[in-house]
């Protein structure tokens, strides 16, 4: 299983690089990326990620434009070499790491194409880590780092070119790897859920011109937050100069919230408010973007499905025409304006809330707010 990677001293175990430290079938090594307008003109999102006990690597690039969302998939067999992050036309090359990282898309019989290039304007921030257990069993142990940056380069759909600037297009991206319920279910008999079935969880990364703020939680039923995490990152114009690792510059603040006001009838924010330390952030949403088209809660193009040796398909729907109560569409990402005092700034607020929760008045699994 010697692949070239193994060339480099970068060894965390006794085995090759191919090989992950566990046999779980759900080990990931996983990246996910956003680009929006600054105006809400539209957003695009991309992932990529590997599978090695599944031996599936799979892929996701997705545009909403004018009401319109597009989604590009991708599957292949697992590459033993992990330096191959390529799926059919589309690749993800680490041009300099957590510097610029490239997206790519050649022509294919879809009608979507990509050339992008993300460049950082902070350094990469470690999240606390995803830990959940079902009885004896962990099944979600994972590590995740954010960074915020700009784009440039284009998408294609359909023949219609857009062009990407730093001057408006913002984004954000994450890295993680370690272990989390995905792909087919597993056969045997079933897992005992502990209490009640659900999860809520809310991400809000916001870019200002003088910094970043980062809010993430996730909360129990009653709202009592499992984990949750508020920080100020600092951004720099000279790419040079940001830190190698982690930037002991991020403040890790210690008060923290948030309140969404849901629209009735639907688990979908019509607005929110986040609070980072002494800030306190207005959220109002612009465009909504559907994970489904990244894969979650995707019946056919979940994460780490077994597809075949080399898949490429692609799928459109208007987003006013989605039933918002279909568990397909409760995951949700919606490019948002902030205001923190007299700062306007521009981000994504991630919501996602199955089951009951009682501070948002929802009290079965897929009932809307009040």
């Amino acid at each position: 299983m010697l692949t070239r990677f193994d060339d480099y001293c970068v060894h965390q175990t006794t085995e090759p690089l191919a090989q992950p430290v566990t046999s779980d079938r759900n080990f990931y090594d996983r990246y996910w990326f956003n680009g929006f307008d600054h105006k809400g003109g539209f957003i695009f999102e991309a992932g990529l990620g590997i599978y090695p006990n599944r031996h599936v690597m799979d892929g996701h690039f997705s545009v909403v434009v004018d009401g319109v969302q597009h989604a590009f998939h991708t599957s292949r067999r697992a590459p033993l070499d992990r330096t191959q992050t390529q799926s059919g036309p589309f690749s993800v090359e680490v041009v300099e790491p957590m510097r610029k990282i490239r997206l790519h898309i050649t022509k294919n019989e879809t009608g979507i194409e990509c050339d992008l290039l993300f460049h950082a304007r902070s350094a990469p921030v470690r999240e606390d880590k995803n830990l959940m257990s079902e009885g004896v069993r962990t099944i979600m142990n994972t590590t995740r780092f954010t960074q915020f940056g700009f784009w440039t380069g284009h998408f294609t759909i359909n023949g219609q070119r857009t062009e990407v600037n730093m001057a408006t297009t913002y984004g954000t991206r994450d890295k993680s790897w370690g272990w989390r319920p995905i792909g087919e279910p597993e056969a045997g008999a079933p897992g005992l859920l502990n209490g009640e079935p659900g999860v809520y969880w809310v991400w809000a990364p916001m870019h200002f011109d003088d910094c970043c703020t980062h809010y993430a939680t996730f909360q129990d039923r009653d709202g009592k937050p499992t984990q949750e995490g508020a920080s100020i990152v600092p951004v720099y114009s000279d790419m040079n100069a940001i830190p190698d690792g982690e930037d002991s510059n991020v403040q890790h603040l210690k008060k923290m919230g948030h309140k969404i006001d849901w629209i009735s009838g639907t688990r979908r924010a019509k607005g929110a408010t986040v609070t980072v330390g002494e800030n306190i952030i207005e959220l109002s949403p612009l465009v909504d973007f559907q994970m489904l088209a990244i894969g979650y809660q995707h019946p056919q193009w979940g994460h780490g499905f077994w597809k075949g040796e080399e898949v490429v398909a692609s799928e459109s729907w208007k987003i006013s025409e989605l039933d918002k109560l279909d568990y397909k569409h409760i995951h949700v990402h919606q490019v948002v304006t902030a205001r923190m005092g007299d700062k306007v700034g521009v981000g994504t607020l991630e919501t996602i809330c199955f089951g009951r929760h009682t501070p948002s008045g929802f009290k079965e699994i897929l009932d809307g707010a009040p």
